[in-house]
């Protein structure tokens, strides 16, 4: 029996020594989960299956399992767009050839098709957008790069916050003149862009009048009319301001003004008849066969002040913009992969899923640091990362392995001594038999 006893300790010191030479070889294996022996003690039954009392003694060891430890590894950024690191809870879910696989080894590349895939050629799950760029949440796909141009977006708003100098007087030489510095008292120019993503400049100029809470605002598309780009006569829009030097939308009249903006319900301005225009090789003017936005501009003014400080525009914003190309990408911590444009301007083109199990011991690990979902796992628990259970994404970082290589070498050395001490057991017990052979 005793020989036995060593036997099952050599068995478990050397299953011992696999798994700590395992962790040691996967020391810099990405999202590598190190795993550790456990082991039980054996005792022989009786016949009816009881145990023979309190003088029963031990036959040996047996492994118990060998269980994979899920810690977090260090994350550590890599600066590339599609390397992936969950912080947290979850696995990154692959398609493998239609069978659903796990891992949390996230680095991640494109392939011919722009599809993100493994090294081995797994497709990186997760959510599609619509047409109006919103995730479809709930249907996983493989995900995949578009890497086509952003199409241009016409400017429909323009949003503009200006303080003019209530201390300024009326220009003393008239009339308005655009190319006369001396017959305005301010200025400032913004981009806006037509269907093509042709970028125009919108010009606008403000006159102090003899009235002293009155402005003129003059406006004009690339120096031209905006309705008539054979025209270089600008519009021309009133702007009334209280004594508290806010703007008097009270006495805004609402509906089309002459020569000028037609004035909204909410007393914004709105530029519906703009002809996008370019100079031809000859030097005339006329409409570059692009549009403007179908809903017209609407130019909100509200925020406009008169102060005394300096004349000068404070904050200013449009929602147009040129065709852009895919100059980049970035993923935020809820997944979202992010196409970023030469043109400034970014797209959700796509979001991870992460997916978390009952039992993480069960599920089966099949290499290449994925694991299969089994019956002792349970089902996998999929939906979008920093929600619920479910851990962060860090994009442009890596999960190194948890392996603690100072540990590991602990455990080596225990599991040597462990294998000699156990082989001295089988030694003694062979010395012994040997001298009662020679007793006979």
């Amino acid at each position: 029996m005793s020989f036995n006893i060593g036997l099952s300790g050599l068995y478990a010191a050397n299953k011992a020594l696999n798994v700590t030479g395992n962790n040691i070889a996967n020391v810099a294996t990405t999202g590598f989960k190190s795993s550790r022996a456990e082991f039980a003690d054996q005792y022989s039954n009786s016949i009816r299956g009881t145990s023979a009392g309190k003088n029963v003694v031990g036959t040996g060891v047996k492994t118990a399992a060998v269980s994979q430890m899920f810690t977090p590894g260090n994350i550590n950024g890599t600066g590339q767009a599609l390397d992936m690191a969950i912080d947290g809870n979850g696995f990154f879910v692959m398609n493998d050839n239609g069978s659903k696989i796990y891992t949390r080894a996230g680095a991640f590349y494109s392939d011919k098709d722009g599809y993100v895939v493994s090294s081995s050629g797994a497709n990186l799950q997760g959510y599609a957008v619509d047409a109006n760029g919103k995730i479809i949440q709930g249907v996983l796909t493989n995900l995949q790069i578009d890497t086509s141009n952003l199409t241009p977006n016409p400017t429909g708003r323009i949003s503009e916050n200006v303080n003019l100098n209530s201390t300024a007087t009326a220009p003393t030489q008239t009339p308005f003149d655009p190319t006369n510095t001396g017959t305005y008292n301010y200025t400032f120019n913004t981009d806006v862009y037509d269907s093509q993503g042709n970028a125009h400049q919108l010009n606008q100029y403000f006159v102090k009048d003899a009235t002293s809470n009155s402005w003129t605002m003059y406006t004009t598309i690339d120096g031209r009319n905006p309705a008539d780009p054979t025209s270089t006569t600008p519009l021309s829009n009133k702007l009334p301001f209280k004594s508290d030097g806010t703007l008097d939308t009270a006495s805004m009249t609402e509906g089309p003004v002459a020569g000028g903006m037609t004035i909204a319900a909410n007393k914004t301005f709105t530029l519906s008849n703009w002809i996008p225009a370019q100079k031809n090789a000859a030097g005339v003017w006329g409409a570059n066969g692009a549009t403007a936005n179908v809903a017209g501009v609407n130019l909100d003014m509200l925020g406009t002040t008169q102060y005394n400080a300096a004349s000068a525009t404070t904050a200013k914003s449009q929602d147009g913009f040129a065709t852009g190309e895919l100059s980049g990408l970035t993923i935020d911590e809820s997944g979202n992969m992010f196409a970023n444009f030469t043109n400034g301007q970014d797209k959700v083109i796509g979001q991870v899923a992460i997916a978390n199990f009952a039992n993480l011991q069960g599920l089966t690990p099949i290499g290449g640091t994925n694991w299969k979902e089994s019956y002792a796992s349970g089902v996998p628990v999929i939906g979008a990362p920093d929600t619920g259970t479910l851990g962060q994404i860090t994009g442009g970082a890596l999960e190194d392995s948890n392996v603690d290589l100072t540990g590991e070498l602990v455990n080596l050395i225990k599991a040597q001594s462990n294998y000699q001490a156990n082989a001295k057991t089988i030694s003694t017990e062979s010395t012994l038999m040997q001298t009662i052979i020679q007793m006979t």
